[in-house]
C-alpha cells in the first residue's frame, strides 16, 4: 500500500524517531517499499541573529547532522530495509514538502511533541504545517 515512506526526524530529539521509526519500518517492511529518512538543519531565520554565528555555521551544522544521520540509520534501521537519507538546511516544513514531491512518496510519518500552546500560537508547529500542506497522507505519532 505504501511503497515510498518518508520519515521526518529531528536529530537532536530522540522522541522524534523513537516511536515513529519502528512504525515506518513496519509499514515499509509490509509493503516491500523504500524508507526515506529526512532531517532538516533549521536556518537561523534572522539576519540579526545570523551575525552571532560563525560564517561557516551552515556547512559545519550540515556536516555534523550528516554524520549523526548516518549513525542513526546504521544503528537503528534493520539491514533488510531499503533506506535513503535526505538532509537539508532551511525552513523545516518547506524542505519536507519539497522532498515529498521529489521522491513521489505515498506517506509521511512523523512524531509530534505535546503541544506548547503559547509557542504554537506565536509560530505554529512544523507538524501542523506539514499535515495541512502535504499532498499525501501523514501519519503523526505522538511522541
Amino acid at each position: 500500500m505504501f511503497n515510498t515512506v518518508l520519515l521526518t526526524i529531528d536529530l537532536n530529539a530522540k522522541a522524534s524517531w523513537d516511536k515513529a521509526l519502528p512504525a515506518a519500518v513496519e509499514l515499509v517492511r509490509t509493503s516491500g517499499g523504500k524508507l526515506h529518512i529526512m532531517s532538516v538543519v533549521p536556518d537561523i531565520g534572522s539576519p540579526l541573529v545570523d551575525g552571532f554565528f560563525p560564517p561557516d555555521y551552515e556547512k559545519l551544522a550540515v556536516e555534523a547532522a550528516s554524520k549523526a544521520l548516518d549513525k542513526l540509520v546504521e544503528d537503528q534501521v534493520p539491514s533488510d530495509i531499503a533506506v535513503k537519507q535526505h538532509l537539508a538546511f532551511g525552513k523545516i516544513h518547506r524542505k519536507v514538502l519539497r522532498v515529498i514531491e521529489q521522491i513521489d512518496c505515498d506517506l509521511v510519518v512523523m512524531a509530534s511533541h505535546k503541544p506548547d500552546r503559547v509557542r504554537e500560537f506565536l509560530v505554529g508547529s512544523n507538524a501542523d504545517r506539514i499535515v495541512r500542506r502535504s499532498p499525501v497522507s501523514v501519519l503523526v505519532i505522538r511522541a
